[in-house]
């Protein structure tokens, strides 16, 4: 009888080990799952370090063509373009429409290009989890340099399941970039229509991917 005892005891301790491993295992899982939205801007900012760590390498047109793969995947740039240009959207012919989306497109590319021109130590902070909106979900983040305050900038992203991406930056946390744009596009589209706007993107961009170079002292 006292073996019996004794085994049911035993058992019961290993029943209680056994249901205490699986439900560790099962808490692990449950925090090991990640935020796809966070997932997608910690991929950006992964592909931006190490293209501005080999920044001088690349220069400004390599920059440029190891950055545009990343942007394209994590920016709805169709989108962000359709919510720059506002109403008059539905008012423009399909291929201005198109040829307003590729020249954001460079026009955003290049500016990464450009302004990410170099490495000193800085590093891309990302709030693990996001935040629901009406309108989607906000991802913060903050770019913190070696000296000086880091700089907020929120990303409100869209999407289902793991395919999320970026429809607007807001600059220093709160100042919406397309909001923005917007009134720069509107000027633009009165005073010469679509044809004026894809115009000043283009020129943008080339701007942007060919700088001045300093004069010589």
């Amino acid at each position: 009888m006292t073996n019996v005892s004794s085994r049911l005891r035993r058992l019961a301790r290993f029943s209680l080990l056994l249901f205490a491993a699986v439900w560790t295992l099962e808490a692990s899982a449950q925090n090991a799952t990640t935020d796809p939205a966070v997932d997608r801007l910690r991929a950006f900012y992964d592909a931006l370090l190490a293209t501005m760590k080999r920044a001088d390498q690349l220069g400004i047109e390599g920059r440029y063509a190891a950055l545009a793969p990343v942007i394209r995947a994590t920016y709805d740039l169709p989108a962000m373009t359709r919510i720059a240009v506002g109403p008059e959207w539905n008012s423009i012919p399909s291929q201005a429409q198109t040829d307003l989306i590729e020249q954001f497109t460079r026009m955003t590319i290049a500016t990464y290009a450009n302004r990410f021109d170099g490495y000193s130590g800085e590093r891309f902070d990302v709030e693990p989890q996001s935040e629901a909106r009406s309108t989607g979900r906000i991802v913060r983040t903050k770019l913190v340099p070696t000296s000086g305050d880091p700089v907020v900038l929120n990303y409100l992203m869209r999407g289902a399941g793991k395919d999320w991406t970026v429809v607007d930056v807001y600059l220093t946390g709160t100042i919406s970039e397309l909001a923005a744009r917007r009134t720069e596009f509107a000027a633009l589209l009165k005073s010469g229509g679509p044809n004026a706007l894809i115009e000043s993107l283009r020129q943008q961009a080339d701007r942007l991917l060919h700088p001045p170079k300093p004069k010589a002292q």
